[in-house]
C-alpha cells in the first residue's frame, strides 16, 4: 500500500466548523463500536443501531467498525490487551496525567490528545464508486478538490495543496492513475482518512500500487536467502549459484532499531529494505525469504523479559512486506519458501561443513529452497539414528539433563523463573520419547515420511526426519538445543565417528587470574583444576588430569 498526505485548505469557515462535526461524531461512533464490539456485538446490529445514535450514513458507521476491527485484530496479532487501549494516545495520556505539567506545554499537550482522539474521519475505497464514495478527490479546472460527503446529500469541498517534490515523487502517479481513470473509466479504490494536527487539516490517502511490468531481476542468476533473527538481532543473508553453492555471506545488524519509536523504527526498516534489494539488483539475484503467518512475541510471565520486549520490537513481517514491495517497483522476483525446518537443516547440515554460524546457514537453506533443491539427510546422520550404542548414550545424556533440569525447578522458587524450566523439561519429555521410539524392531514394509524422503525399514515415521535427527543430536552432543558452536557435528556429518566427538575433553573450571601460556601445560599447572568429559561416552572409561 502506498500512503500519500495532502493539506487541506477551505474558501470559507463554514466548511471548516461542518467537517469537524462530522469528524467529532465519526471518532464518537469509533469508540463506541470499540467497546461494543468487546462487549460482543455483531457487526451486522452494530451498524443499523449506530447509524440512528450519531446520525451519519451507513458507509461512514461500517468504516468506522472495520477500523475498530482491524484495531482489535492488531493488538491480538501484537499480544497486547484490546482492552487496554488509550484513543488519543497511551504516552500523551500518561503526560497529561503528570500534574507537574502545566501552563503552555500543558495545553499544547491536551491539544494533541484531543485532536488524536475527536478530530478524525476516514473512508474506505471502492472501486465502484469512482474510488471512493463519501471522500473523493476531483480534477477540476486549476486545481484539485476533495469534495467530502457531510450528510443528507450535502457536501462540502477542500482544496487540496501538495506539489510533488522530486521527479519520481508517488504524488505524480496517483494524479496520473486518476486522470487515466477519468478517461477510461477504469477506477481504482483510494482510501482516505483526515486528521486534524496543530490545528492544520491533513488527507491521508492510501491505494494499491499495481506494476504490471514482469520482472527482469530472477532466479536464472541466483539467489538472496534472507533470515531474520531476534537473537542475535539481525539479518543473515546468503548469496546462492543457481547449482545451490555458497557465493558470499554477509549480515546486517538491528540493534539500532531497539529503543527507537514506532515511526523511526518504520523509517530505519524502509532504509534496510533498500539496503536489501539494492544488494540483490547489484548482484543481479532474485530475493527468497520465508512464508510467515504468525510470529509469536512471547506473552508476559514467561520469564524471558529482555527476549520479549525485543520480540514486541521486531519488525520481520513489516521489513519483508517492504522488502517485497520495493523489489515490484525495481523489478526482482521474490521467491517465499515454506519455512518448515529451514534453521535446523541450516544449523545440523550446512553450519558444521562451511564453518557458518546458524542463522547464515538458515538463510542458505531457504535460498536453495527457492531454486527448488530438496535437502536430503546426510548418509551418517541415518546411520547414526540406527546405531543402537549411540542412542544409549544420547538417552543417558537426555536424563541427565532431565534429572538436571527437575533439580533446578524444585531449587527454583520465582513463579516466572519456573515457567522456562517448565517449558524445557517438557520438551525434553518429548526428546526422551522420539529417542525411546527408535529402538522398535524395523518393519516389514517401507513406509514413506511425505515430509521428507522415504525411511527405509523404520517404524517411527510419525516423526519428521529432521526433527529425529535434531533430538538425538542437540542436548547429547551439543549440549544444548542448537548452540552457537556448531563444529562437534562436523566430524560425525563427514566420517560418522561420534565416539570421538563424545571423548572430547574439556577443563571443567579455569583461574583465569594464572591463565598463562607457561603454566598451561598439562599437570603442571596447580590451578587447573579437574577435567572431565564434557561428552561422556558408555564406551570408555572416565578419564582425569592429575
Amino acid at each position: 500500500m502506498i500512503t500519500l498526505h495532502c493539506k487541506l485548505t477551505f474558501e470559507n469557515s463554514k466548511d471548516k466548523e461542518v467537517l469537524m462535526d462530522i469528524m467529532r461524531k465519526f471518532s464518537s461512533c469509533f469508540r463506541y463500536a470499540y467497546n461494543r464490539l468487546l462487549e460482543g456485538h455483531s457487526r451486522k446490529d452494530l451498524k443499523k443501531h449506530l447509524q440512528k445514535i450519531f446520525n451519519i450514513n451507513s458507509r461512514y458507521v461500517d468504516d468506522a467498525i472495520f477500523k475498530v476491527q482491524s484495531l482489535i485484530n492488531s493488538c491480538i496479532a501484537t499480544y497486547q490487551s484490546p482492552s487496554k487501549v488509550i484513543f488519543g494516545g497511551r504516552r500523551l495520556f500518561e503526560l497529561l496525567k503528570n500534574k507537574h505539567i502545566n501552563g503552555e506545554r500543558r495545553n499544547k499537550l491536551k491539544q494533541k490528545w484531543e485532536e488524536r482522539r475527536k478530530h478524525c474521519l476516514y473512508s474506505r475505497g471502492d472501486k465502484t464508486k469512482k474510488g471512493n464514495l463519501n471522500i473523493r478527490v476531483e480534477l477540476e479546472k486549476d486545481k484539485l478538490t476533495l469534495r467530502i460527503n457531510t450528510g443528507d446529500r450535502n457536501w462540502i469541498k477542500a482544496n487540496i495543496k501538495r506539489t510533488a517534490t522530486r521527479q519520481n515523487d508517488k504524488w505524480i502517479n496517483f494524479i496520473a492513475d486518476l486522470i487515466r481513470a477519468e478517461i477510461t473509466g477504469e477506477y481504482f479504490p483510494y482510501s482516505v482518512e483526515i486528521r486534524k494536527i496543530n490545528n492544520n487539516f491533513y488527507a491521508f490517502i492510501s491505494y494499491e500500487e499495481v506494476k504490471l511490468e514482469e520482472p527482469i531481476i530472477t532466479k536464472d542468476s541466483g539467489v538472496i536467502g534472507i533470515d531474520i533473527n531476534a537473537s542475535p538481532f539481525h539479518i543473515a543473508m546468503a548469496s546462492v549459484k543457481t547449482d545451490g553453492n555458497l557465493e558470499k555471506i554477509r549480515r546486517i545488524s538491528l540493534h539500532h532499531l531497539l529503543g527507537k519509536t514506532k515511526n523511526q523504527r518504520e523509517y530505519l526498516s524502509w532504509q534496510i529494505a533498500h539496503q536489501i534489494t539494492d544488494m540483490a539488483k547489484e548482484e543481479n539475484k532474485a530475493i527468497a525469504i520465508e512464508k510467515l503467518s504468525n510470529i509469536p512475541k512471547g506473552e508476559r510471565g514467561d520469564g524471558n523479559g529482555k527476549l520479549r520486549k525485543r520480540l514486541q520490537q521486531w519488525i520481520y513481517k513489516g521489513l519483508l512486506e517492504k522488502v517485497k514491495t520495493l523489489a515490484k517497483r525495481k523489478r526482482i522476483q521474490v521467491i517465499e519458501v515454506n519455512p518448515a525446518y529451514t534453521s535446523v537443516v541450516g544449523a545440523l547440515k550446512y553450519a558444521p561443513q562451511y564453518s557458518l554460524d546458524k542463522d547464515t546457514a538458515g538463510a542458505f537453506v531457504i535460498g536453495r529452497k527457492a531454486l527448488g533443491f530438496k535437502e536430503r539427510l546426510p548418509e551418517n546422520y541415518k546411520k547414526l539414528i540406527t546405531d543402537k550404542e549411540y542412542l544409549d548414550f544420547a538417552m543417558e545424556r537426555l536424563q541427565e539433563e532431565k534429572q538436571k533440569t527437575q533439580e533446578s525447578l524444585k531449587e527454583e522458587k520465582n513463579q516466572y523463573k519456573r515457567k522456562p524450566i517448565q517449558k524445557k523439561l517438557k520438551e525434553l519429555n518429548k526428546n526422551l520419547k522420539i529417542i525411546q521410539s527408535l529402538y522398535s524392531e524395523p518393519q516389514a514394509q517401507e513406509p514413506v515420511n511425505r515430509w521428507k524422503e522415504q525411511v527405509r525399514g523404520l517404524s517411527w515415521t510419525s516423526y519428521k526426519l529432521w526433527q529425529v535427527v535434531k533430538v538425538a543430536l542437540a542436548i547429547p552432543v551439543l549440549g544444548k538445543s542448537l548452540s552457537r558452536d556448531l563444529s562437534p557435528l562436523r566430524g560425525i556429518i563427514v566420517s560418522g565417528d561420534w565416539d570421538r566427538v563424545a571423548r572430547r575433553l574439556a577443563p571443567v573450571s579455569w583461574d583465569r587470574g594464572y591463565g598463562m601460556d607457561e603454566y598451561r601445560q598439562l599437570g603442571t599447572c596447580p590451578y587447573l583444576k579437574e577435567a572431565g568429559y564434557k561428552y561422556p561416552s558408555p564406551k570408555c572409561g572416565f578419564i582425569h588430569f592429575g
